[in-house]
C-alpha cells in the first residue's frame, strides 16, 4: 500500500500573505492523509489566520516565536531533525528573500536553516512582485539548493492585478508533496495511459458508448506521476479533472484514440490501456437526426481498429498492460487476450460484482502475467490498486 504521508512529520510554514487561508485546507488534506503536521507561523501570518485554527486542525501546538515557552517552543534543531518534509505555503517575497540569503530572524526562518529534509516553496504574491528580478533570482537560488518550487497559478489576485502569483491550489500542493515522499522508481520513464470510453456516432444527437468512467486510468496516471514518470494520458469523454502534470489528449471516437495512441507510442516505455474502446462503430453516420418513423430501426456496424493488438505487434521492448472486463469465463478470456495481444500483463475484473468495475471507486482484479503467473488482489480503492499495479510493472521494465 502506498500511503506517502502515513506516520510522516510535515512542517507547514505559513508566512504573511492573504493566501494563508488556503494553508488551512492544505493542513486538512495532510492530516486526512495521516500526516503529523507541525505548523510554524510568521508574526504577519497571524493577521490573516489565527494560530488557534491551525492548532485545532493539527492537534499540535503552533509555533509563532523563537522565544515561546512550554510545548510550543521552537526547539528548531529537534523539530528539523524529525521533519520528513517542509512546506512553506504561502511563501511571500519576504520569506523567499530571507531563505535565499540565509537570514534567520524568526521562528520559521530559524527552523528552515536547520532542516535537512526535502523543502517545498509555494510562492504567493502580487504579480509584479512575483515577476520582479530580485524575487525570481531568489527563487533560482532556492531551486539551486534543491528545493522544489511550486509554481503559482495565474488569474485575478486579491490586489486587483491579473497574472501569475496566486498560490497553487491546496490539492496541487498536496499532490506534489506526495510525489516528494514517494519512491521515484519511474523517474526518466514515460508512461502512456488510455482511459475512459469512446463514442461512436449514429447521428448528430446519438452515439454508442459504454459505462466506463475513466477513474482507473486517471488513478494510474496520477500514481505514475507521483513515482516520477512523464505521463501521457489519452482519454475518451469523462467528467474528471486532468491529473496534475499529465500531458492530456482528449479524444472521442475509437479511430481518434487509435490515431493519438499510435502517434504517442514511440515515446513510451510503458503502455497501460485501461480505456474501454468500442469494438464496433456504425457503418454510416446520418447527417441529420434520425426521426422516429418506423417501429424498428436497424443500424449496421463494422469493426473498429484493435488498438491493443496493433500496439502488441509493434511494442518492441515496451511493457504493455491490458485490461479485461468480463462477465463470464474470466480466466480463460483473460489468458486468451494476453496471448493474442502480445501483452506482458493483463488486469481482469468481473463486471457486476459489488464494488468492482465501471464507475466504482474500488475494484477487485486478478493479474495474469506472460510467464504464467496469476495473482488475485483484494477489493481496494482504485488509487491504491494503481500503485499495486505499478509495483508489478516496474520489475518488468528493461534496465534504463
Amino acid at each position: 500500500m502506498h500511503e506517502p504521508f502515513h506516520n510522516k512529520t510535515i512542517a507547514l510554514g505559513v508566512s504573511g500573505g492573504i493566501a494563508a487561508y488556503k494553508s488551512v485546507e492544505l493542513l486538512r488534506l495532510l492530516t486526512k492523509a495521516e500526516a503529523r503536521v507541525r505548523v510554524i507561523m510568521t508574526a504577519n501570518a497571524k493577521w490573516f489566520v489565527g494560530p488557534g485554527t491551525f492548532q485545532a486542525l493539527s492537534g499540535l501546538p503552533v509555533c509563532t516565536s523563537v522565544f515561546e515557552e512550554g510545548d510550543a517552543s521552537i526547539r528548531h534543531i529537534d523539530w528539523a531533525r524529525e521533519t520528513d518534509l517542509a512546506v512553506i505555503a504561502p511563501a511571500t517575497a519576504n520569506i523567499i528573500g530571507k531563505l535565499a540569503n540565509g537570514i534567520a530572524d524568526d521562528a520559521l526562518t530559524t527552523f528552515m536553516l536547520a532542516v535537512t529534509a526535502p523543502v517545498m516553496i509555494c510562492p504567493a504574491m502580487n504579480t509584479h512582485m512575483y515577476e520582479h528580478p530580485a524575487v525570481q533570482h531568489n527563487l533560482d537560488i532556492l531551486q539551486g539548493f534543491g528545493h522544489r518550487i511550486v509554481e503559482p497559478d495565474a488569474g485575478s489576485l486579491a490586489c486587483g492585478t491579473v497574472g501569475p502569483g496566486r498560490l497553487a491550489a491546496p490539492a496541487d500542493i498536496f499532490e506534489q508533496a506526495a510525489g516528494v515522499l514517494t519512491p521515484q522508481d519511474l523517474k526518466a520513464r514515460t508512461v502512456l495511459v488510455t482511459a475512459g470510453p469512446t463514442r461512436e456516432t449514429i447521428d448528430p444527437v446519438r452515439f454508442v458508448s459504454n459505462a466506463s468512467s475513466g477513474k482507473m486510468g486517471f488513478a494510474l496516471a496520477q500514481a505514475a506521476i507521483r513515482r516520477g514518470a512523464r505521463v501521457i494520458l489519452v482519454t475518451g469523454p469523462v467528467a474528471l479533472p486532468d491529473p496534475l502534470q499529465a500531458e492530456v489528449h482528449r479524444v472521442t471516437s475509437a479511430a481518434e484514440m487509435a490515431d493519438c495512441v499510435l502517434a504517442q507510442m514511440p515515446a513510451a516505455d510503458v503502455i497501460i490501456k485501461t480505456a474501454a474502446v468500442a469494438d464496433y462503430r456504425p457503418v454510416q453516420t446520418a447527417e441529420q437526426k434520425i426521426k422516429k418513423t418506423a417501429d424498428r430501426l436497424s443500424v449496421a456496424f463494422e469493426r473498429t481498429t484493435d488498438i491493443l493488438k496493433t500496439i502488441g505487434e509493434q511494442k518492441a521492448n515496451r511493457v504493455l498492460v491490458g485490461f479485461a472486463a468480463e462477465t463470464q469465463h474470466l480466466q480463460d478470456n483473460a489468458r486468451q487476450k494476453l496471448a493474442a495481444k502480445n501483452l506482458d500483463l493483463i488486469v481482469a475484473n468481473r463486471i457486476g460484482e459489488s464494488g468492482s468495475g465501471f464507475a466504482a471507486d474500488t475494484n477487485r482484479v486478478t493479474l495474469f502475467f506472460r510467464d504464467g503467473r496469476e495473482e488475485g488482489l483484494p477489493l481496494m480503492a482504485k488509487d491504491a490498486l494503481a500503485h499495486a499495479l505499478l509495483d508489478r510493472v516496474v520489475p518488468l521494465l528493461p534496465a534504463a
